[in-house]
């Protein structure tokens, strides 16, 4: 995706950039808060840098490699993503605490609106502070949210250089794995229901 041009990137600050949700999502990615691009163009994780896309291809989560503009596809794989803040900036270190508390509480509210099974945070510094948890580490978390599973996953941007592509990709496996057999579970109650068909109606008497 070509990157607009600056003046287009400034304009992008503040603003917002949709969810990709839907019910009862297999794993719902939170995000800290959308890049100035991903504002401008109105998709996820658009900056080139960022690792995002690859690493769902490489844990297997998508069937294929998706590109930003395709993100309203992931809701046919069981995923989504969401913000704990809205606003977009150049970068999360502008955002201040209260911003990043007042996402959690927003967060709930949409997490017992849309039940996914799992919530997941792609950022560990953002979610000790936005979670109060000052000793969380990547992984499963032994918590819930609003009823949901939550992991804590680096952020995949370019910019973390702590986590290179193989790691990233791994991780993100190890949440895809975690929910494997609640899918599959559902899609064979799926296949059992609709494989039962209604009887029919006995013939009338002549």
């Amino acid at each position: 995706m070509r990157q607009p041009p600056p003046e287009v990137l400034r304009a992008a600050a503040g603003k917002h950039c949709r969810d990709v949700i839907d019910r009862d999502l297999q794993i719902l990615f939170c995000g800290i808060n959308p890049s100035l691009m991903t504002a401008a163009v109105g998709h996820h994780f658009a900056r080139p840098g960022n690792r995002f896309w690859k690493t769902l291809a490489g844990a297997n989560l998508t069937p294929r490699l998706l590109s930003a503009t395709e993100d309203e596809q992931l809701v046919q794989f069981g995923l989504g993503i969401t913000n704990l803040v809205a606003r977009a900036t150049r970068t999360a270190a502008e955002l201040s605490a209260d911003e990043l508390v007042a996402g959690w509480r927003a967060l709930q509210k949409k997490i017992r609106h849309y039940q996914p099974r799992t919530i997941a945070f792609l950022g560990i510094g953002a979610y000790r502070i936005a979670s109060g948890d000052r000793v969380a580490r990547i992984g499963p978390q032994e918590t819930t949210l609003a009823g949901a599973s939550v992991w804590a996953l680096p952020n995949p941007s370019g910019l973390n250089a702590h986590y290179q592509l193989p790691e990233l990709i791994e991780l993100y496996r190890g949440i895809g794995d975690a929910n494997a057999p609640a899918a599959a579970v559902e899609e064979e109650q799926r296949s059992r229901s609709e494989s039962v068909k209604t009887p029919a109606s006995p013939a009338q008497k002549k």
